[in-house]
């Protein structure tokens, strides 16, 4: 590496050596007001990220998926930080951030916390959604509330300095790991962004000038070499990466015949202590029931939705349906899911090796159904046929697949989360879709299932990407990943009360949207269609108010956004 790109490497760190000694100098008050200033960034700069984000995917201002831009930048970033503003003032005034926040036992013998909503908005914002946060067994409710605010429960401590490797694709990572670096921690950061970032490096800056200014953060982009000067770097205490287990290995054990000699010996190249989330396989597991046909085509567009946000290119993107071959209403089912996946919205596919992970399906997989001009692949894989691939590949591209089990009721799901757990690659999050009547029917049986699933965001009746943009909840793989084996990473990141002991992360939405969720056993939501829906007709507008009420909390704004989501 030469000097010219050296220099200001050594610079960046030198920085925010210098700013770890402010930090700890910061009264908790000071530290939310400085939160308040990022805040207030970010509203200036929020148009400027939603549209510099969606045109380095390709898409423009016209096309019906540029909402999806405010959802997961600005939108994710400004609940983030309302979140950690809410738990700062609490620890100011004495209090625990878990104070008022229900919590009772959960199926998995330990305590879980109501979350969300937090407040009414919320409740309306995100109509019949709720989360919660559970927490590792053995973990008591006294030792929950006095452990609550992580960092923040010790800010004098010393606070370290660590390097904070950015994800490539959904451009509100980088930042909400450096926050959660910050007050989970107390650590400092140097960012290194994704190259495919480089266009949000400017909006980052300004996003982030209150942190950038007292040293508490430099932000530095670059390729693999500048990647790997910073992790052989002794000056930092901490790594935290948001990308691939194969990027993770390379960091920490390096490649090729050094990665195979020193796995043997045990002895990693790395040293300093490293978190990281990495994606994997997401299952979504179609619990058999009686659905009408509406039912039917609303779930279809549900799960393609979960596979085509963002062009598949999504860590937590569902990548196989797990059904039941003894459903009656499995060809109905797999009918409304292939009308569904082919008719969404065309987009590019834009991140790196898209086309190549493609290439690789239709390799692996030669008589997969394509659409959308061979951007999406569709595989049934039939009752004997080889699912390893499609289970232990992360194409992270538009790939599709779905696998069948026997049975109905409580022995298909029992199937199906023992299939998940032992079969598909990862443990970053699961999505169950079940009918409430199917639901009361299995009663404590669903919530034992929902208990046996190991993975560190599970969503039932909603989509484990919402967990990721719903910041009070943890985001991360389920406990027991090493760097031996670190599956889909180690730690957890948002978790806006900076709760100790995480487990996991449940979020529960509406089987049936509005109207067809009032009345009976349904959980009430207001939403006729989600916004982040790929084939939501008012997406993009309600994306945008919905980022906006957290920008201005304009009441007649909020008023037109909801009356803009009825039409959806």
């Amino acid at each position: 590496m030469s000097d010219d790109v050296r220099a200001p490497l050594d610079a960046a760190i030198a920085a925010v050596q210098r700013g770890a000694r402010s930090w700890s100098h910061l009264t908790l008050e000071q530290r939310a007001r400085l939160i308040e200033r990022i805040r207030a960034a970010v509203v200036t700069c929020a148009d400027e990220w939603a549209m510099t984000a969606a045109r380095s995917k390709g898409l423009d201002e016209t096309h019906p998926l540029f909402g999806e831009e405010w959802l997961s930048g600005p939108y994710a970033m400004l609940t983030a930080l309302d979140g950690y503003l809410a738990t700062l003032r609490a620890l100011a005034r004495g209090a625990s951030p878990l104070d008022g926040v229900k919590t009772d036992a959960a199926a998995h013998g330990g305590l879980r916390a109501h979350v969300f909503p937090a407040s009414r908005m919320d409740g309306l914002l995100l109509s019949g959604y709720t989360g919660e946060v559970w927490l590792r067994p053995g973990t008591t409710q006294a030792a929950a509330r006095d452990a609550a605010g992580l960092g923040q429960r010790r800010p004098a401590e010393p606070a370290t300095v660590g390097l904070v490797l950015g994800a490539g694709n959904i451009t509100s990572i980088p930042v909400l790991d450096v926050l959660y670096e910050l007050l989970a921690a107390n650590r400092v950061s140097v960012l290194k962004v994704n190259p495919t970032q480089d266009s949000l490096v400017p909006v980052y800056e300004r996003a982030l000038a209150p942190l950038i200014e007292p040293g508490f953060l430099r932000i530095v982009h670059g390729g693999g070499d500048v990647g790997a000067y910073l992790t052989g770097n002794p000056a930092f205490d901490h790594i935290h990466i948001t990308g691939s287990a194969a990027t993770f290995d390379a960091i920490v054990w390096g490649t090729g015949a050094e990665a195979t000699r020193r796995r043997k010996a045990d002895d990693p190249k790395l040293t300093t202590p490293i978190t990281a989330e990495l994606g994997g396989v997401s299952p979504m597991i179609v619990v058999p029931g009686r659905w009408t046909d509406a039912d039917l085509a609303y779930q279809a567009s549900h799960i393609a939705t979960m596979r085509l946000y963002n062009s598949g290119h999504n860590c937590i993107a569902g990548q196989v349906v797990v059904i039941s071959r003894d459903w009656p209403q499995r060809d109905a089912f797999l009918a409304a899911l292939r009308a569904a996946y082919a008719a969404a919205p065309q987009r590019p596919i834009w991140y790196p090796n898209g086309e190549r992970r493609l290439q690789e399906a239709a390799e692996d997989y030669p008589d997969a159904e394509w659409s959308a001009d061979r951007t999406r692949a569709l595989i049934d894989v039939p009752g004997d046929g080889e699912a390893t691939a499609l289970e232990t590949t992360e194409y992270f591209a538009p790939v599709l697949g779905v696998v069948e089990l026997d049975g109905n009721g409580q022995e298909f799901l029992d199937a199906a989360v023992a299939h998940a757990n032992d079969r598909l690659a990862g443990t970053l999050g699961a999505n169950v879709l079940i009918d409430p009547d199917t639901q009361r029917a299995l009663g404590a049986g669903f919530e034992r299932a929902i208990a046996a699933l190991r993975y560190g965001g599970i969503a039932v009746n909603a989509w484990t990407g919402i967990v990721f943009a719903t910041p009070i909840l943890s985001w991360g793989a389920f406990p027991g990943g090493t760097i031996q084996d670190v599956s889909s990473g180690i730690g957890v990141v948002h978790n806006t009360l900076l709760l100790d002991q995480v487990e996991r992360s449940v979020m529960r939405g509406p089987f049936r949207p509005f109207p067809r969720s009032v009345g009976g056993r349904n959980r009430f939501s207001a939403l006729p269609k989600p916004p982040w829906f790929v084939d939501s007709r008012t997406a993009t507008p309600v994306a945008e108010g919905l980022t906006r009420w957290h920008m201005d909390h304009s009441i007649p704004r909020l008023v037109a956004t909801l009356a803009q989501a009825m039409r959806s």
